[in-house]
């Protein structure tokens, strides 16, 4: 037997039950008239299996009630076991629906607006395309490695949320198959381009990553999610999704590469998403890759952190000026509220 709140499916087996009960039979002596074992009989009886047509014949020549009653029987427990466990399992989902920032994502028009609960099960259920939405508490579909300033429940549902999004937009980037050697390759040259005007960064940014198997995906911060950005395979391709949060030209590139080196360093391989060592060797290496460490040494030896100091380091080095400060202000070596004019502000339209 299954019920829901609304269904109760009584398997046909209990109505046998009551004809063996009225005949005083037994399961025993009821098997061998039905030429069927008794464990057979007793998962029959149970509902544990189904009630053939040709059951319903046997059914007919030993207790004398019609084969289509017993088919009808049959047909009206599976269908309400259906019913009752759609109905257990759209409660279990409004629960996570709750959790989503449903509202938040409607206002992106990534779902339909409504305020019905029963609705908003459906649609993200379309959504994040799963028959229901305790799937997603799969670790293979969790596997995500990203960029978060704090993790909380709330946080983990909005970047499944944001994730999905990011894969949905890079089915619309055409790339080549993903090549790892060939991104590793790439990187100094994307390093280059943070001198780039912001009018031609971004295509070209996108079209650079695309030809080594990378789309790049721009979205909309959403709220509680602490997300910077997240990576994670899809297909052929490699997902790297940014937000367009907090977007000053030390913040994106150093995001970028924290992103890039969750894929060099193999965490996105990582089934159930990354840990905080893994975390804070993507910091390091994107740290590093922007502004080599023995590089910053070097520079900070000569006790000058002027303007002019700093302009001149950032070309020698070929990076923009504003990671400079953005990295010095980090490392204390710059109150935070000096030089910021030049970590330049991108506009990300998304």
């Amino acid at each position: 037997m299954a019920k829901s709140k609304t269904y109760i499916a009584t398997p046909p087996g209990a109505t046998i039950k009551e004809q063996l009960k009225e005949r005083g039979m037994s399961q025993k002596e009821f098997a061998v008239r039905m030429d069927l074992t008794e464990k057979h009989v007793s998962k029959l009886i149970n509902g544990e299996v189904q009630l053939t047509p040709e059951m319903a014949v046997r059914l007919e020549m030993v207790l004398g009630v019609p084969a289509q009653f017993w088919n009808n029987l049959e047909a009206i427990y599976r269908e309400k076991l259906i019913k009752a466990k759609a109905e257990n399992e759209m409660e279990d989902d409004e629960v996570l629906a709750r959790l989503l920032p449903y509202s938040e994502m409607a206002k992106y028009e990534w779902v339909p607006a409504t305020r019905d609960i029963k609705e908003k099960v459906v649609n993200l259920r379309k959504y994040f395309e799963v028959v229901k939405l305790s799937v997603l508490d799969n670790a293979q579909l969790k596997s995500i490695a990203c960029r978060r300033l704090a993790i909380t429940e709330k946080s983990d549902f909005a970047l499944l949320a944001w994730a999905q999004k990011a894969k949905l937009e890079a089915r619309m980037i055409e790339t080549k198959a993903f090549d790892f050697e060939g991104l590793k390759q790439l990187l100094p040259n994307l390093r280059k381009m943070t001198r780039q005007k912001q009018e031609e960064l971004f295509p070209n940014l996108q079209a650079c990553l695309a030809e080594v198997g990378v789309a790049l995906v721009f979205l909309p911060h959403l709220s509680g999610s602490f997300l910077q950005g997240a990576t994670f395979r899809d297909g052929k391709k490699v997902v790297i999704g940014l937000t367009a949060r907090r977007k000053e030209s030390d913040v994106f590139w150093f995001s970028l590469f924290h992103e890039l080196a969750h894929i060099v360093l193999g965490h996105i391989a990582i089934e159930g998403g990354t840990t905080e060592e893994d975390e804070k060797k993507a910091n390091e290496w994107a740290e590093n890759m922007l502004i080599p460490r023995h590089q910053l040494e070097v520079f900070l030896e000569k006790k000058d952190t002027s303007e002019e100091s700093i302009l001149r380091f950032a070309k020698e080095i070929e990076i923009d000026p504003g990671i400079v400060v953005g990295r010095l202000q980090r490392e204390g070596v710059l109150d935070y509220n000096v030089l910021n004019h030049l970590r330049k502000r991108y506009e990300i339209f998304t």
